[in-house]
């Protein structure tokens, strides 16, 4: 059977499912409400407490996300119900931008749903809970990890300890994809086996029966997509 732009359907499996973001059977909560794979769970409750003997409150603001969540960010975006942010993460006015320019804008800090790393329940962002002060809410942007930003310590500690427990940093560089994103760690010896089969088909499987707005600009940019801000990331 051939989809609306062309590509063959096929049907998905449990691990496309996985993959696409499409279930949450893989998953186990971790904190509070946020859920992580299963097989996080003892890396992860490990990194924990070597970060609390270190002093830090080491915390999870976001970590598995759905197909379904991700289009939601992705159409909030698209329709000016969230900010899009440019290169150095300042909002910026989106009305004279054509589809392909908006979807770029926003390929720099949102995955494209189906292409998110945080389906795999695999990557989470981490901030210091000890930093945030009352009323305070996270925003995730460069200056609250950096300099005397409140979340800085905790991320020169994880500099020197993220790999002894199997996590990296995917987006510790400007790479012309996605911009730095010093929060979001990620566990490699699942991640990399992810990406490695993750392909365009099964991301065009996802999208094509879903509510995405600029969907068609998406489908028909998949490849450069998936070179660009999928597979384009910094090495373990």
């Amino acid at each position: 059977m051939i989809g609306m732009f062309g590509m063959e359907i096929f049907k998905m499996t449990t691990g496309d499912l996985l993959l696409t973001g499409q279930t949450e059977s893989h998953t186990y909560v971790f904190q509070e409400s946020f859920r992580v794979h299963q097989d996080l769970i003892k890396p992860l409750r490990a990194l924990e407490a070597e970060a609390r003997n270190a002093g830090f409150q080491f915390q999870v603001v976001s970590a598995f996300r759905s197909f379904q969540k991700q289009v939601d960010i992705w159409n909030a975006k698209t329709e000016g119900k969230l900010p899009v942010l440019d290169e150095q993460g300042v909002p910026l006015s989106t009305e004279k931008l054509s589809s392909h320019e908006l979807m770029e804008a926003i390929l720099k800090w949102s995955a494209l749903p189906g292409t998110s790393r945080h389906h795999w329940g695999t990557d989470l962002d981490v901030i210091d809970g000890a930093g945030l002060r009352e009323g305070d809410r996270v925003r995730l942007v460069p200056e609250e990890f950096s300099g005397n930003g409140p979340f800085a310590a905790l991320h020169l500690w994880l500099d020197q300890h993220l790999s002894r427990f199997g996590f990296f940093r995917p987006y510790r560089m400007d790479r012309g994809g996605v911009r730095p994103e010093r929060w979001h760690i990620s566990y490699a010896p699942l991640a990399e086996k992810f990406l490695e089969q993750l392909t365009e088909e099964k991301v065009a499987q996802a999208l094509e029966s879903s509510n995405l707005i600029l969907k068609k600009e998406a489908l028909q940019n998949l490849k450069s997509i998936f070179q660009t801000y999928v597979k384009n990331i910094d090495p373990v």
